[in-house]
C-alpha cells in the first residue's frame, strides 16, 4: 500500500468526512480543525471564529489505488466552489473551502486541479489552497457523526457518488463491484 493524505475543508466536516468514507481506496478520515492560529482549538473557538480555524478532513488513500486528482475531482463534486465562507446553512470562515496540502507535489496537483476547475467555471474560486501549519482532531463526538447520527444535518449530496463512480469507471473498471 502506498498512503498520501491531503486535508480538504468543504463546509461542515460531518458530510465531508462521512462522503470520503464511502469511496474505495480511502483507508481513513478524520474530522478536525486547520490551520487554527491557537494551539488545539475546541470546536466552540472554531465555531466562534477566534480560532480562524478551517472544519477540515484528514483523507488518508492509497494513492496505488485513487489518485489525488481524483480525490480533487469528487471533492469538487460536493462543494460550492464559489461560495465565499459558507457550504449549505452554515457560514462563517470555519466552515470556508480549502485544499492544504503537505509537499510541493501536492501542491502542483492541487494548483492544476484548481485551474482546470476555475477554466471549466470561467471564474476564479473561492477555495484556498494553501500548506497545512496545523491539525487538531476534533473531539470525539464529530467523528463518524452520520454514521451514528444518519438523520443529522449535512450540506453534502451523496447522490454525487454515483456520478463520481461512472467517471471512474470510463477509465478504471476496478471499481465496477462499488456499491453505491
Amino acid at each position: 500500500m502506498s498512503e498520501q493524505t491531503i486535508f480538504l475543508a468543504g463546509g461542515c466536516f460531518w458530510g465531508i468526512s462521512e462522503y470520503f468514507s464511502r469511496i474505495p481506496g480511502i483507508i481513513s478520515t478524520v474530522a478536525g480543525y486547520a490551520n487554527s492560529k491557537i494551539p488545539s482549538p475546541s470546536y466552540e473557538k472554531v465555531k466562534d471564529q477566534s480560532a480562524d480555524a478551517a472544519e477540515t478532513v484528514e483523507i488518508t488513500f492509497d494513492d496505488r489505488n485513487l489518485s489525488l486528482e481524483q480525490i480533487l475531482h469528487a471533492f469538487f463534486l460536493v462543494i460550492d466552489p464559489l461560495s465565499l465562507n459558507r457550504q449549505g446553512a452554515d457560514s462563517g470562515r470555519s466552515y470556508r473551502t480549502g485544499i492544504y496540502y503537505q509537499n510541493d507535489k501536492q501542491k502542483e496537483t492541487a494548483a492544476k486541479s484548481l485551474q482546470e476547475l476555475e477554466s471549466k467555471l470561467g471564474k476564479k474560486s473561492a477555495v484556498e489552497l494553501l500548506p497545512l501549519e496545523n491539525f487538531y482532531k476534533a473531539e470525539e463526538y464529530h467523528q463518524d457523526y452520520l454514521k451514528k447520527h444518519p438523520d443529522g444535518y449535512c450540506h453534502v449530496n451523496f447522490a454525487k457518488l454515483r456520478l463520481f463512480k461512472d467517471e471512474l469507471l470510463k477509465t478504471d473498471k476496478a471499481f465496477e463491484n462499488w456499491v453505491v
